[in-house]
């Protein structure tokens, strides 16, 4: 019998886990991939962050844009909890950029907060002459 619950312990170990580490946090970029060029090369970039992370802490999340090695820190959108928007530049000459959104924030584990981070796949956003 107690060979069984062993093995029975030993198995079930690696799900219980797996479903720890699970997280379901996800970036949506509501940005447009095409826009016309305006006359102050500002550009905005807007996202949401969907998670069932309940131990995720709302009030520490700090989101930014991250294009090349510079970051653009993010606002709330009004009237939303869960969107945040920034404008970045983009110079006369250039017609596109590559960039990712990243949220930085803390969890509630066993003891002090833990740091966390969620970074999006790259998007582009190509700008057109009107």
């Amino acid at each position: 019998m107690r060979k069984i619950n062993l093995i029975l312990t030993a198995s079930l170990l690696p799900l219980l886990i797996a479903g720890c580490a699970t997280t379901s946090t996800s970036i949506t970029n509501l940005t447009p991939q095409v826009e016309s060029r305006n006359a102050n090369g500002l550009y905005p970039v807007e996202a949401e962050l969907n998670t069932r992370q309940q131990s995720l802490r709302w009030e520490t999340i700090q989101p930014s844009v991250l294009v090349g090695t510079e970051s653009f820190p993010m606002r709330p959108t009004p009237l939303m909890t869960n969107r945040w928007e920034t404008l970045i530049p983009m110079p006369p000459g250039q017609n596109s950029v590559i960039y990712r959104i990243r949220f930085d924030y803390a969890v509630n584990t066993f003891g002090p907060p833990k740091a966390e981070s969620t970074v999006s796949k790259p998007f582009r956003l190509q700008v057109t002459e009107q």
